[in-house]
């Protein structure tokens, strides 16, 4: 079913993810946010205020607490839900899941985020994967942070058939800024003792077809995550196909540790200098200048800025369930503007490079590629045991 008329949204949590996905509604012009619920009465909901959001009270017994500490609440969450046409659930892992039948005796549509389990709504979602699958569905679910970016960067080269089997190395965050002060960890990383790790089967559920296995560990730092992939492929792909591919693709953006990107931290920098909201990064960003290729297989290395990257997948997901767009590219091209999503973080100084992918096709801009290269050698991170003269072979730097 298409609707014409603006989708009227209630946002459910109003947390990490919640608060991000309430701005981006709020910024959509065929998108009402009608209101936000949650429980708590501290500065985060308080921010809602602020911001001139109607608030309403997830659960009926904190209401009252909700109104003595100043909130002025409107109605409970059944209350929202008689005026909307679909919420998005962004209440903690657990609790989301038990909203369900909440959801369904209310006759509205209901996107979770990657917390729950596939199968509460039999669909997970990544925009430029399989949006045309979710138009008109009551449910869905968008994946996480991580499936998320493993989806985005598999797919790239998935579609073009290069995709023998995926390895992946994921180094999660600690724990989130907010509550850096609770949880986490110093000097130490905790590696995952689940092999796949969750991750590999889970992208498996957007691309059923994907061959994949990933490990995952958590370090101490919480200014998001950086995966590391080997990609085994089904013939011999240059680096400038490899380049090609990921440009041509959604939500992907090259960043380059030549330019003084050389780190998690110099890139959440780079975010908040460009004035973006809270510093956030919706993006993939790859390294340019780490990846290799050989006769087998590719390599890429990129950051995933866990509070961030499922926002605009969120906004394209509300268009495909309510029928507001059937196109994905349409609604891709249409929340990337209003966010202000780039394939280029710095385009005044970022020379645009022609390009046309195929075998042999020598890429303009691969001589100044090659210099970056070897400026990462020297900035990037060396581990002690490493000889100094150790350089990538001929083959990993064509």
């Amino acid at each position: 079913m298409t609707q014409t008329a603006p989708a009227r949204v209630a946002v459910n949590g109003y947390g990490v993810i919640g608060k991000r996905v309430a701005d981006a509604v709020a910024l959509q012009d065929d998108m009402e946010l009608v209101g936000v619920a949650d429980v708590v009465s501290d500065y985060r909901i308080r921010v809602a205020v602020e911001r001139g959001y109607l608030i309403y009270a997830s659960v009926p017994e904190k209401r009252v607490e909700m109104e003595a500490a100043g909130i002025p609440v409107a109605g409970g969450l059944d209350d929202l839900l008689k005026v909307v046409d679909i919420v998005i659930d962004c209440t903690p892992k657990g609790i989301a899941s038990k909203n369900k039948e909440r959801y369904q005796a209310a006759g509205v549509k209901a996107i979770w985020q990657g917390g729950e389990k596939h199968e509460l709504a039999g669909y997970s979602f990544v925009a430029q994967v399989n949006y045309e699958g979710a138009v008109g569905r009551d449910f869905a679910r968008v994946v996480s942070c991580n499936t998320t970016a493993l989806s985005r960067v598999m797919h790239a080269l998935h579609r073009h058939g290069w995709v023998k089997r995926a390895r992946v190395v994921l180094l999660r965050r600690g724990t989130d800024p907010w509550e850096s002060h609770k949880n986490g960890m110093i000097n130490t990383v905790i590696p995952e003792m689940n092999v796949p790790s969750h991750q590999g089967p889970d992208a498996q559920t957007v691309i059923p077809d994907l061959d994949i296995i990933t490990m995952a560990g958590a370090g101490p730092y919480n200014l998001s995550h950086i995966h590391f992939a080997m990609i085994e492929t089904t013939r011999s792909v240059s680096l400038d196909e490899l380049r090609d591919a990921l440009w041509d693709a959604p939500r992907i953006a090259f960043v380059r540790a030549s330019e003084g990107l050389v780190a998690l931290n110099s890139v959440i920098e780079l975010m908040r200098d460009l004035d973006r909201s809270r510093g956030d990064m919706w993006e993939v960003a790859v390294w340019e200048d780490a990846l290799a290729a050989d006769e087998h297989e590719v390599y890429l290395t990129f950051q995933v800025h866990n509070e961030a990257i499922v926002v605009p997948e969120t906004i394209d997901c509300i268009r495909a369930l309510t029928g507001l767009e059937a196109d994905g590219a349409t609604s891709i091209e249409k929340t990337d503007a209003a966010l202000g999503i780039a394939k280029t973080f710095l385009p005044a100084t970022t020379r645009p490079i022609p390009h046309l992918a195929g075998p042999g096709v020598e890429h303009p801009g691969i001589a100044a590629v090659r210099t970056s290269h070897a400026a990462f050698m020297e900035v990037g991170f060396k581990e002690a045991e490493k000889p100094s003269d150790l350089l990538p072979t001929v083959a990993q730097r064509r």
